[in-house]
């Protein structure tokens, strides 16, 4: 990504009123944006590549917007900001699982979602890392946290994490070697302990493990039987 040109954002919205609004509102702020209102045609428009981030409502006439992120995770790997009429909170954790970068529940404010927006590239973007931060210095500690950027680097690399991931992994190293049990991540992560969401941990740490191995071969998330997760300190 190229933070820094133009960036291609396409919404997928069969609601005129609300996609003009969110395109104007990303033009006035240095994007490029454009709207469609199936999700057959957003697929088709992705399979293209030509595009930086997609704002995919979940209500759409043809296909629901998580059929849509189901298929389009098959050839893409572009994030996903979900749109969604439904404060149901199992709809908005089975989005997340489904590969979505954030979820924003209808109304919202355009701004609030182009903040959003920021927030996921920045996490996102390789570009913006330090030349220094590319490769691991000898010496340098296992993980980096960018606060503000909402960013963690393992052995140098800044990983492309979504936004729920970033704060599930903050918050194990904020407790090297403490076990959390999925109760107290789900409240701290997603501030929910229902128990029929706490499935939604297991889903998440192991993306996490996957994107921890393809940069070093090492468990550093270790998982305790009945009682939790921790991670192994610096």
């Amino acid at each position: 990504m190229n933070y820094h040109a133009a960036m291609k954002i396409l919404i997928v919205d069969d609601e005129p009123a609300i996609a003009e609004t969110l395109a104007y509102t990303l033009r006035a702020e240095g994007f490029s944006a454009e709207h469609c209102t199936l999700g057959n045609q957003a697929l088709a428009r992705l399979d293209g590549g030509d595009h930086d981030l997609v704002v995919l409502d979940v209500g759409l006439p043809d296909l629901s917007g998580f059929d849509v992120c189901r298929l389009l995770r098959r050839f893409s790997d572009i994030p996903v900001l979900f749109l969604t009429a439904r404060s149901d909170e199992v709809d908005r954790i089975v989005g997340l699982e489904l590969g979505a970068d954030d979820y924003v529940a209808k109304p919202f404010s355009p701004r609030e979602v182009v903040s959003r927006i920021r927030a996921i590239l920045r996490r996102l973007d390789p570009a913006r890392q330090s030349p220094a931060r590319r490769g691991a210095a000898p010496g340098a500690p296992r993980f980096d946290i960018d606060r503000d950027g909402c960013r963690i680097a393992f052995h140098g690399h800044w990983l492309a994490l979504t936004r729920y991931e970033y704060h599930l992994l903050a918050l194990l190293l904020e407790r090297p070697g403490r076990i959390l049990n999925r109760a107290q991540i789900m409240q701290a992560v997603w501030q929910d302990d229902g128990e029929s969401l706490e499935r939604t941990v297991d889903t998440h740490i192991k993306t996490l493990r996957g994107k921890l191995r393809a940069i070093q071969a090492e468990e550093v998330i270790v998982t305790h039987r009945g009682l939790g997760y921790s991670i192994t300190a610096n």
